[in-house]
């Protein structure tokens, strides 16, 4: 990594209208988010092949969550001191290092090992990608067009990841899941290296350890306890002390903040209304579509009796919906703003959810495909204004900060949509009733979302 870096101070600053620099951030964010999706139909198949226990396969999947969620804004907050280029490509190699330890691991104790190590990885990655293209594309109609492209780059991985995941897995073997991000890994660092220009770097701002940590407990501890609240119910003992030990630690983190000299997110800024508004927008928003996906893929699969391919193929209608409307909102953007966009889009998606909550106890497939491809489009439609409303808020130094922020939030709602959909379906009165639940939960927060857009997202691009 020490010779990426050196290789990276000669390369020249790139023309601002190159497209080199998007395609390489957007490598990496691709790669983080394939490897998510991706390995969800492997891990039956990897469970038997390394006779692991319960315990071990839950953490195959889990402790990839838990690191990439606790460590995004020390990720964040290391690439505004170091420079964002130089954490990115750390974070890159040590992803696509982890990901050859994964494919080469004899145990399951050694897999979990390596995917500890990947979401480390992803966690360095994704702040310094939002950070770099607001670096690469200064004007607010670029970026809102790169922020397009990068919001498109999630729904295209997840909609290739189960697929893609199931036919390599059929055919070449659970190991080349993650032999896949090698190549990708090694396009993103050259043209990194090659085509983004050196990030300033703030090296007088000291690491806030204690602030780092106290967050790095709060992500941990919640994401854990919702994962286990799906499990054993929220009543749980193990559950509430997890709730409870993350509150202290959020409590600690803020109080740290306010005496801090070098805070990882100024006060001022984290009380500005585009900063928080935005952030909370994006844990709904990601609440509504990803408990969405999970409590589908579970229909499909316990009581329609799909395949894990079939289920990929049953959910494409939704994931293939975000392949464009991100790209759609940053192009729309320069004319109509911000605003307008994610406001329709997340009205768009509470109507699609809320058509599948009305849609009865047994409703058809071809009648559910509509309202996923509406959260699907209204998801990804919203994700380019709310993503620019976060980073526009931000001054230059704290981008790493901001873009962790918001993708810690998006994180906890994903993890919060998992966890309360599965306890929904676990506890209703009959299946049908809890997934009809679950799908109306998600609309209100969609709902939420859209009037929190209305106050806190900028009409303008680029304003804040």
């Amino acid at each position: 990594m020490v010779a990426f870096v050196a290789f990276a101070e000669s390369v020249p600053e790139p023309g601002r209208r190159s497209w080199a620099p998007l395609l390489a951030v957007c490598a990496g964010y691709f790669m983080v988010i394939l490897d998510v999706t991706a390995i969800n139909v492997a891990v039956p198949v990897i469970g038997r092949e390394l006779s692991a226990s319960l315990t071990g396969i839950q953490w195959i999947t889990d402790g990839y969550t838990l690191v990439f969620a606790g460590f995004l804004l020390t990720g964040g907050a290391l690439g505004d001191r170091l420079g964002s280029r130089r954490v990115f490509c750390w974070g890159v190699a040590v992803f696509v290092l982890s990901s050859a330890a994964c494919a080469l691991a004899a145990s399951a104790p050694s897999l979990v090992a390596a995917r500890l190590a990947e979401g480390l990885g992803a966690a360095l990655i994704v702040p310094g990608s939002l950070a770099l293209l607001q670096q690469a594309y200064p004007t607010p109609a670029a970026r809102s067009r790169a922020f397009g492209l990068w919001g498109s780059m999630a729904g295209i991985a997840a909609a290739a990841g189960p697929l893609l995941g199931g036919l390599l897995v059929a055919t070449l073997g659970w190991r080349w899941v993650f032999l896949i991000n090698l190549p990708v890994g090694a396009a993103c660092l050259v043209l990194t290296l090659r085509h983004v220009a050196r990030s300033p770097r703030h090296a007088a701002r000291a690491l806030d350890w204690p602030a780092q940590c106290a967050v790095l407990a709060a992500v941990a501890l919640l994401t854990a306890a919702l994962n286990e609240a799906g499990r054993r119910g929220w009543s749980d003992p193990a559950v509430l002390a997890g709730l409870g030990l993350a509150a202290l630690a959020a409590v600690a983190f803020a109080v740290r903040e306010r005496l801090a000299r070098s805070p990882v997110l100024p006060p001022d800024l984290l009380r500005a209304p585009a900063m928080s508004g935005g952030a909370a927008i994006g844990l709904l928003f990601n609440f509504g579509f990803y408990g969405m996906v999970f409590t589908a893929s579970l229909d499909f699969q316990h009581q329609r009796g799909f395949s894990a391919l079939g289920t990929g193929l049953a959910l494409f209608p939704a994931v293939a919906m975000t392949m464009f409307a991100s790209v759609l909102s940053g192009r729309l953007s320069r004319r109509t703003g911000h605003r307008p966009l994610v406001v329709s889009g997340m009205l768009l998606a509470a109507l699609g959810l809320a058509g599948w909550a009305a849609a009865g106890p047994d409703p058809a497939y071809p009648l559910l495909v509509a309202p996923m491809m509406a959260a699907g489009f209204g998801t990804s439609f919203a994700l380019t204004g709310s993503t620019a409303t976060v980073m526009g808020a931000a001054p230059a130094a704290y981008s790493g900060a901001a873009s962790a922020l918001f993708n810690t939030t998006r994180q906890i709602g994903s993890a919060t949509g998992v966890a309360l959909g599965g306890s929904l379906l676990a506890t209703a009165a009959d299946y049908g009733t809890g997934l009809r639940v679950s799908m109306a939960v998600g609309a209100l927060a969609y709902l939420v979302a859209a009037g929190l857009a209305r106050r806190c997202v900028p009409v303008a691009p680029g304003t804040a």
